[in-house]
């Protein structure tokens, strides 16, 4: 029996993020689930358009063809389909010749508890409530907002991430929402030599970490890039903080309040990762956006 490697990336992706499935959605809250249900099987030999995260998983899949050894990415889907109505989409991924074989439909009940079996490091999911049980779970997670679908030339999988409350922990960011912006530059420069704790989203950079060494730095497929609104000098705990995980990013880029989306476009995101909405509403009118509700900025909401 096959065992997952602790080297090995699992991502678990909803349906909804993967395909466009707004008009099947549309059905099933106007007319319900019968309604819903008949829709799906006539239209099951109709392919799927692409979601917003359907350029992410392509890139992902591709990496199994270029590693040195087989299957250093998994993905498997994760659905509130039934088998059924599900034919539809595992038609779709065969269409597109995506290398997805796992999958867990669970006929309308909410699917996150299939997540932690299948030893997901992420999950994308359109379900802000599945995406917060993962979170509390301990799992890198985001919910896909409506984004602009982006799907770059190239092979080359770039990742970008927010810092507080993403990779780092919202210690940082609480005392800048609780006493301002003075008081959390005197704080970072006096902390500077002290290494952040680790946010939700740091074992998956890990993991991107490792993947990235089976390739020579200046040809890797995988980039990563950290898009902060931090600046000097409060940019040297950062720096210090990657150093002590012993982790590389790419590319670091210290806004200082700057607005986001335009640094990212330029960066050409498959995804970013961000804690507030705000961030994600500008990021999303140029890349893939994943909001991750986690923090002082998303505390009481």
């Amino acid at each position: 029996m096959e065992t997952y490697s602790d080297n090995r990336l699992v991502v678990a992706i909803s349906s909804r993020a993967l395909f466009d499935l707004e008009e099947s959605h549309r059905v099933f809250t106007e007319e319900g689930v019968d309604a819903y249900c008949r829709y799906q099987i006539s239209h099951e030999d109709e392919v799927l358009k692409p979601g917003v995260a359907f350029p992410l998983t392509r890139k992902l899949l591709n990496l199994n063809r270029l590693t040195k050894t087989n299957r250093r990415v998994e993905v498997v889907l994760i659905s509130r389909n039934s088998a059924d109505t599900g034919l539809r989409i595992f038609n779709s991924i065969s269409h597109y010749g995506l290398g997805i074989t796992r999958a867990a439909f669970s006929g309308g009940a909410s699917p996150f508890p299939y997540v932690a079996p299948f030893n997901a490091d992420l999950f994308l999911s359109t379900d802000p409530q599945d995406v917060r049980h993962a979170l509390d779970a301990n799992i890198a997670a985001a919910t896909i907002v409506p984004s602009q679908i982006v799907d770059s030339e190239g092979d080359q999988l770039r990742i970008a991430f927010d810092g507080d409350s993403v990779l780092f922990a919202d210690d940082s960011e609480r005392v800048y929402q609780e006493q301002g912006l003075v008081a959390f530059s005197e704080s970072e420069r006096a902390a500077a030599d002290s290494p952040m704790v680790g946010g939700p989203f740091r074992h998956f950079l890990s993991i991107l970490h490792h993947l990235q060494s089976d390739w020579p730095e200046d040809c890797s497929p995988i980039r990563t890039a950290l898009f902060t609104a931090r600046s000097a000098p409060a940019h040297e705990r950062v720096i210090r903080t990657l150093r002590a995980w012993n982790i590389r990013i790419d590319e670091a880029v210290f806004l200082g309040g700057l607005d986001k989306g335009a640094f990212l476009r330029t960066f050409g995101a498959d995804i970013f990762f961000d804690d507030q909405t705000e961030h994600c509403e500008s990021a999303r009118q140029f890349v893939a956006t994943g909001h991750v509700p986690h923090g002082v900025a998303n505390e009481g909401g």
